[in-house]
């Protein structure tokens, strides 16, 4: 789910720099790219990847 998320914050991170829209100091590409990039750290780290796997079956 934060992989899908993460992939929504670099595209809009992308189309605030293709098109060039001035936004303000907190809402700037470059920071939507890194919240994209801290979304993708947490979903490779394990956390919120839906199922827990918990024991073995036999």
């Amino acid at each position: 789910m934060l992989a899908i998320i993460a992939a929504v914050a670099f595209f809009i991170a992308f189309l605030i720099d293709a098109a060039d829209i001035s936004t303000d100091d907190v809402f700037t590409s470059t920071n939507v790219m890194l919240l994209g990039l801290t979304l993708l750290a947490l979903h490779v780290a394990g956390i919120g990847g839906g199922r827990r796997v918990r024991g073995r079956r036999r």
